[in-house]
């Protein structure tokens, strides 16, 4: 049993490592539970990310009601294409133009975060690179060929590749990424701002989850009251038993 427990533990050691040096999924650390991350989350995404990706599934007075936000704040604030306080959160490009820029239109993300889960999403943000031989200048260790710029270059930087040996195939894959140029936030604001936006899209893909954890704490106590009645009533009916 001593020997089994051992090998689990370097098993989860040599996993854990892997995943430090970009060979797996870095962990996301969100919490929808979390108001002050969600908020944040939700203006971060609407000013670095609904531009080109919707979120059909959620609308803005469910935000507004999730949030904690006014109607006010929602529509001042967060909606940027005029649609009404009721309406699902579109956006305003065009498929003629999304085709001529990124080669089709962009996806709706608003169950992104079910398909491919939190930790990917937050890995994803942070691993955009300068790419001169594609169209758009970016790619992606998570995605490769992605269709699409680093939204959030600003804020991270310039990140270029370090690549490793050639394989049989003549191509280098890359080994890691190295800040080239360095942005308006250091790398522990840079990661809160990248959870923010993975957290607010969890919240997204089911925003139901707020309203699913805070049952879960009645559910809980009240199965624990119920043990209690269980365990009163059969010692009540085993008292006289020898």
């Amino acid at each position: 049993m001593k020997k089994f427990l051992v090998f689990v533990a370097g098993l989860l050691i040599s996993f854990g490592a892997f995943a430090s040096e970009g060979g797996g999924l870095l962990q996301s650390g969100t919490d929808i539970g979390d108001r002050a991350s969600l908020q944040r989350g939700a203006k971060l995404y609407m000013n670095y990310c609904s531009g080109c990706h919707s979120l059909k599934y959620l609308r803005y007075s469910r935000i507004a009601t999730d949030l904690g936000l006014t109607e006010d704040e929602v529509m001042n604030n967060l909606n940027f294409t005029g649609a009404k306080f009721g309406e699902q959160i579109q956006v305003s490009l065009t498929e003629d133009h999304a085709k001529q820029w990124f080669g089709k239109m962009p996806p709706d993300l608003s169950v992104i975060s079910r398909v491919r889960g939190s930790d990917w999403i937050y890995t994803y943000l942070k691993s955009f690179y300068q790419d001169p031989s594609r169209p758009l200048g970016w790619n992606n260790t998570v995605f490769p060929n992605a269709s699409m710029p680093n939204p959030l270059w600003e804020m991270q930087g310039l990140q270029r590749p370090v690549y490793g040996k050639k394989d049989a195939a003549g191509e280098a894959p890359v080994e890691h990424l190295e800040l080239a140029q360095p942005g308006t936030q250091n790398e522990v604001e840079f990661n809160q701002t990248v959870r923010d936006i993975t957290t607010f899209l969890e919240y997204a893909g089911e925003p139901a989850a707020l309203k699913r954890q805070s049952l879960g704490v009645w559910v809980i106590l009240f199965l624990a009251f119920f043990t209690f009645l269980a365990w009163l009533l059969k010692k009540e009916y085993w008292k006289d038993v020898h």
